[in-house]
């Protein structure tokens, strides 16, 4: 039944790589991690076939992602269900990132707290600017943007001594 819905969901729109490596239900591979495995692979069929090693050479996998995409893709139900979705017409085309380079190339960040407009909006803002998002702070986050309520991660960031910047300064760093 779960198949079902998942092919019936991909047919009724066009779907991204990233969604299609979201959808496959991955432990420990969330919206990022499919994105960053879409934007390092370009195609299926590298992610299918890849080892630890060369995924976890990919900045923001770990070694546990890793094993549990190689631990997925060598589980033969697994590969069963990618086989009917294929056979389904769902389409794993190629991904094409519209990451550029710019102003904050490779700079980590986290977005936290309640902030003007969604988030998903500053995401976008920063990933077009050759940044990254992250879903936790971490020693080697570059910047927190927080909003009003930050909470866990507003400490965290200050204890790391990760720069904590605001919307506006978000803009000038654009």
């Amino acid at each position: 039944v779960g198949i079902i819905f998942i092919v019936k969901s991909m047919l009724s729109k066009k779907r991204e790589l990233p969604n299609i490596i979201l959808a496959l239900g991955i432990f420990g591979i969330g919206e990022t991690a499919a994105r960053l495995l879409a934007e390092e692979f370009g195609e299926f069929d590298g992610l299918y076939e890849a080892s630890v090693d060369k995924l976890t050479a990919i900045d923001g996998i770990g070694p546990k992602m890793a094993e549990s995409i190689v631990d997925y893709f060598a589980n033969e139900g697994n590969r069963n269900i990618i086989k009917k979705m294929k056979k389904a017409g769902v389409i794993f085309a190629p991904y094409k990132t519209t990451r550029k380079d710019g102003a904050l190339q490779d700079k980590k960040f986290v977005i936290t707290g309640t902030l003007s407009k969604p988030r998903n909006h500053f995401k976008k803002l920063i990933e077009d600017a050759g940044g990254k998002v992250s879903g936790s702070i971490s020693a080697r986050t570059d910047y927190l943007l927080a909003g009003d309520k930050a909470g866990s991660k507003l400490d965290k960031a200050k204890k790391l001594g990760v720069k904590i910047i605001d919307e506006q300064a978000l803009s000038q760093l654009l």
